[in-house]
């Protein structure tokens, strides 16, 4: 693994885009998982840049690690969601009351061998879990440690994932994550991630069954529902933002080479292709204001201030993912029929799109917040 550099990370990532953009197209297809992607980007540091400092990581900020999460996301959408998870929660390591020797080693890992962690936390029974609900996936202690039963959906980057961050309801009602490694027994994974967009993000099922898990890797008890603000959420709308960026740039390309025999020149001299092409540009500055605005807010602001920053993270997401649906839209009626065909990446950017909506947090969660706040404001 090479040495880390900011500037040399950045040039990488943009070199390699077309690579990325590249294999996009038969992972949809196939269904498959970007492996060479994320190997690359194991090979440059990537999995250990949002670590802190204090614990030995690369220590970039998140408006930082953001942009470069963009740049993935205009090659390749999945790639930029799947590594999205693990960069987002290995920010927070830093700030974790575990287990000492068991953060040692998922940093060490991180740092070392490019060890991908993410979280599992969806199940089909309780659905989102920042609805609230208890996860019926058991944990039951032993002698030993702990057994832990059950099945986890949306396990974004399954086939690839080192560590996993599951939650699980004690025998005594309190919920806790327990950190599991993909060597451990009785893990599978149940190939069940067949979806209109985003299919390259193998978001398979975890199935556990009487998983043995030694005591110190039971690394925290949380009340679900309550969080405490994070910023790294930012990295969703950072993808989708990145996607509609990349429609836009299919569109442009299109408006300059197409030229049907009834014109005398390229469709961009027709008022009504500038018209979209404008409107997705104006939405495309808003949203990128909007997003970099307020991660930079989040970097320079205290934990206190941070706790209050709740609404304009949930606002984020609500603005950037709505506004790349109709960027990506426009960009399609932009290129018109030619869109609809399967060798066409709008087709694509367009299911992909999609999915954001049904990321956390949710847009019924946001502005029922948003309204709480003003509506209880003393």
């Amino acid at each position: 693994m090479t040495p880390f550099s900011s500037r040399r990370t950045k040039k990488t990532i943009t070199r390699n885009r077309a690579k990325f953009a590249n294999r996009a197209k038969e992972h949809d297809e196939k269904k498959t998982f970007p492996f060479k992607n994320i190997n690359e980007l194991q090979e440059i540091g990537y999995p250990s840049l949002s670590l802190h400092t204090s614990i030995g990581g690369q220590g970039l900020t998140l408006t930082e690690w953001l942009e470069l999460q963009e740049i993935i996301a205009i090659a390749d959408g999945s790639t930029s969601l799947s590594i999205g998870w693990h960069i987002g929660i290995t920010s927070e390591l830093h700030d974790k009351n575990w287990p000492e020797e068991t953060l040692d080693e998922v940093v060490r890992d991180i740092i070392n061998k490019g060890a991908l962690l993410n979280a599992a936390a969806t199940e089909p029974e309780t659905g989102s879990p920042t609805r609230g609900g208890k996860p019926t996936t058991k944990a039951v202690q032993t002698e030993s440690g702990w057994l832990i039963s059950g099945r986890k959906s949306f396990t974004s980057m399954a086939p690839a994932l080192d560590y996993v961050l599951v939650s699980a309801t004690l025998e005594t009602g309190e919920v806790g994550n327990f950190l599991i490694k993909k060597e451990f027994n009785g893990i599978s994974i149940d190939e069940t991630w067949d979806t209109l967009g985003m299919r390259g993000t193998a978001s398979h099922d975890l199935i556990l069954k009487d998983v043995e898990v030694p005591p110190h890797y039971y690394v925290e008890t949380f009340t679900p529902g309550q969080k405490s603000p994070s910023g790294w959420l930012l990295h969703i709308p950072a993808c989708y933002l990145g996607i509609a960026q990349a429609a836009q740039n299919e569109a442009i390309q299109f408006a300059k080479s197409y030229s049907p025999n009834s014109l005398n020149g390229p469709i961009k001299h027709i008022p009504a292709v500038q018209t979209k092409v404008g409107e997705n540009e104006a939405d495309l500055i808003q949203a990128r204001h909007l997003l970099y605005g307020v991660s930079s807010k989040w970097d320079h602001a205290t934990d206190e201030e941070r706790m209050s920053m709740q609404g304009e993270l949930g606002v984020v997401k609500f603005h950037v993912v709505n506004s790349a649906q109709k960027i990506v839209d426009r960009a399609m009626r932009v290129v018109g029929a030619h869109s609809l065909y399967n060798t066409n990446k709008l087709q694509r950017y367009y299911r992909d799109v999609r999915a954001g909506i049904h990321n956390p947090p949710m847009d019924d969660r946001t502005i029922q917040l948003l309204a709480h706040a003003q509506l209880h404001e003393e």
